[in-house]
C-alpha cells in the first residue's frame, strides 16, 4: 500500500492487533510489531524464519520517550542528541519498568534502541502510541531490503501489509553502539562511522545486538532439554502436555511459547531448584527458533 494517510492508519490497526507490518526507515525497510506484546512480537521472528532470538531494536518518537525503557548516563544522552532522529542504535541498560516484552531483548539485562528520522515510520510510531520492535524486512539471512519489491519478494505472504515509502536514503541498517559508563564500543558497523562517534569496535562472542549470533543466553543452572518430567531438584518449564512448574503454552501454541520462554527462563534461575529442565518442543515454524536457543543454554561452559 502506498505511503500515506490511509496505509499508516491501516499499519497502526494491524499492529494494535498484534500483527507485524513492514515499512521504511531511512536505512531500511523494518518488519515492526508492538515491542511491549510478546506475542506480536515473536510473529516477527515467525515471518522471517528467524533461527534465534537474537535482541531486535526499539523504534521510539523521542530521547524522551526512550529514557522511559532504558537508562542513559551522561555520555548517551550526549551523543543520541547529536545523532537523533538517525540511524545510529544504542544498547543500554533495561529499565525493570521499561515494559517492554523480554523477547524483544532476547532475555538480556539491555536493550537496544533508536529513533527513526524517516515520516513513514515517525508517523506509525506516532499514531501506534507504542514502542515498536523491528528488524530488517526480510527471510532470515537473506538481502537486507531497501525497496517494497524486496519486502514483497522475501516476505510476500508472511505479513498482512507493506507499507512502500519508495527506496530507502541510506540503504544499510544503523550504526549500532553500547554505551558502558561513557566508553562507546561498536557492535555493528553502519551509516555513521566508529571515527565520527569516537568508539572501539569490540570483537566479542557475547550477544547484545542483531548481527552477533554465535553467543547465547544462558542460566546460569544447568539446563536439560527434551524432559517429560522433571527430575529431583529441577524447575520444569512446560510445554503442551507437560506441565511443569511454568507452561510455555498449555494449548501447545508455538507463538504463545516463543513469547513466554525468556520470562520462563528468568523465573526459573530465580528459583530455589538446582537444575533446570524444559519440556520436548516440536521443531517446526517458531519451534525451531525456541529449540535452538534452548541448544545453546543448554551447551557445556
Amino acid at each position: 500500500m502506498p505511503y500515506g494517510e490511509e496505509a499508516i492508519a491501516e499499519a497502526a490497526r494491524l499492529i494494535l492487533a498484534g500483527q507485524p507490518v513492514a515499512v521504511p526507515t531511512e536505512t531500511v525497510y523494518g518488519v515492526a510489531a508492538d515491542a511491549t506484546n510478546g506475542e506480536a512480537v515473536a510473529r516477527i521472528y515467525q515471518a522471517k524464519g528467524r533461527p534465534s532470538f537474537n535482541p531486535l531494536i526499539v523504534h521510539l518518537p523521542s530521547l524522551g520517550e526512550a529514557e522511559r525503557i532504558a537508562s542513559f548516563d551522561d555520555r548517551a544522552r550526549e551523543i543520541a542528541g547529536r545523532y537523533w532522529p538517525g540511524p545510529l542504535t544504542l544498547v543500554l541498560p533495561l529499565r525493570a519498568d521499561s515494559g517492554i516484552a523480554s523477547l524483544v531483548a532476547a532475555g538480556l539485562a539491555t536493550v537496544a534502541v533508536r529513533v527513526p528520522a524517516h515520516p513513514a515510520m515517525r508517523a506509525l510510531i506516532e499514531n501506534c502510541g507504542r514502542p515498536l520492535a523491528a528488524p530488517s524486512a526480510n527471510a532470515s539471512g537473506r538481502v537486507s531490503p531497501t525497496r517494497a519489491e524486496h519486502v514483497l519478494k522475501s516476505l510476500g505472504g508472511r505479513i498482512p501489509l507493506i507499507v512502500d515509502g519508495g527506496p530507502t536514503a541510506l540503504g544499510l541498517e544503523s550504526t549500532i553502539v553500547a554505551v558502558d559508563a561513557g566508553r562507546l564500543r561498536l557492535l555493528r558497523p553502519g551509516p555513521i562511522s566508529a571515527e565520527d562517534l569516537g568508539a572501539v569496535e569490540e570483537q566479542s562472542d557475547r550477544i547484545e545486538a542483531p548481527g552477533q549470533m554465535r553467543s547465547h543466553y544462558a542460566p546460569s543452572k544447568p539446563l536439560r532439554i527434551e524432559a517429560s518430567d522433571a527430575a529431583p531438584g529441577e524447575w520444569l518449564i512446560g510445554f503442551g502436555s507437560v506441565g511443569g512448574d511454568r507452561n510455555l503454552s498449555p494449548s501447545g501454541d508455538l507463538v504463545e511459547a516463543a513469547a513466554h520462554l525468556f520470562q520462563a527462563l528468568h523465573e526459573a534461575e530465580a528459583s530455589t531448584a538446582a537444575a533446570i529442565a524444559v519440556a520436548p518442543i516440536p521443531k517446526v515454524d517458531l519451534g525451531a527458533a525456541i529449540n535452538d536457543r534452548l541448544r545453546r543454554a543448554a551447551a557445556p561452559r
